[in-house]
């Protein structure tokens, strides 16, 4: 009996052998199907993501060339500007060919020939409008199209009105830093359609009307914004904010832009 257990023994331990041989070859094949899988769904993964811009957006031609300079890089568009705006203004100081007479304005110690205006922003070409919205904060909120920045609704954590008093006749004043505007830039843009502006989020602002209708729009959201066709999105129509047609406060003019953001 003990001998024809001991013939068993190496059949038995054959088929065993053929037994992990064979769960081995299946166990590949499962890790080589999976990673196949990977594969394809990085392939559709790449497929779906966002189509490369390869062009800037029209609206970028309309920018004050002299002070502002922008191009693309990668997915993003890069602005750079030396801040100076190419309209009058008190804060030009006098002896500036730009200089403008403006007895009713505090204006502070500052004027733009003794500042660094020089500013750079980086934008996303396409707005991600899928996100959060998330609020405007103190400082350069956006580049207009004078080449000077454009701030939000507060000054120095507080709001504007403490410091309205020195806000030149385009809505615009230097402190802290640069000259920015808070109000509607009446310099380029005064009750009409025209652009304002790019924002942070890489939405475009535009003046109180509606370049599709010629009129106040009715359906903005809590930004300003809406989606309609503009004058320079060749017939499509895009997500774009305008400035909100209401008067703030005592200034009476219309904050450039509050917030949120939608394009981030």
């Amino acid at each position: 009996m003990k001998k024809n257990s001991l013939k068993k023994i190496p059949q038995l331990s054959f088929v065993l052998a053929l037994s992990f041989i064979a769960l081995i070859a299946c166990s590949s094949d499962s890790v080589d199907d999976e990673i196949t899988e990977d594969i394809a769904n990085n392939d559709d993964a790449d497929d779906d993501s966002e189509e490369v811009v390869t062009e800037l957006h029209a609206a970028y031609a309309a920018f004050n060339s002299d002070a502002v300079t922008v191009y693309l890089d990668g997915s993003e568009v890069v602005i750079e500007t030396t801040g100076l705006p190419n309209h009058e203004t008190i804060y030009w100081g006098e002896g500036n060919s730009l200089y403008k007479e403006e007895p009713d304005v505090a204006l502070t110690p500052s004027i733009m020939s003794s500042n660094n205006n020089a500013t750079t922003i980086r934008v996303d070409a396409t707005p991600n409008l899928t996100g959060s919205t998330v609020q405007t904060e103190l400082g350069t909120i956006g580049i207009a199209v004078s080449g000077s920045s454009l701030f939000n609704d507060q000054e120095g954590g507080g709001a504007l009105d403490q410091a309205a008093a020195s806000l030149d006749w385009t809505g615009a004043h230097i402190g802290p830093g640069v000259y920015h505007y808070h109000l509607e830039p009446k310099a380029f843009t005064n009750d009409d359609d025209n652009l304002v502006g790019i924002l942070l989020d890489g939405v475009f602002l535009y003046g109180r009307k509606c370049s599709a209708t010629g009129d106040y729009p009715t359906d903005l959201d809590a930004s300003g914004g809406h989606t309609s066709i503009t004058q320079y999105s060749d017939g499509e129509e895009e997500y774009h904010y305008h400035i909100i047609n209401e008067v703030y406060s005592t200034t009476g003019s219309y904050l450039a832009f509050a917030g949120p953001f939608q394009g981030y």
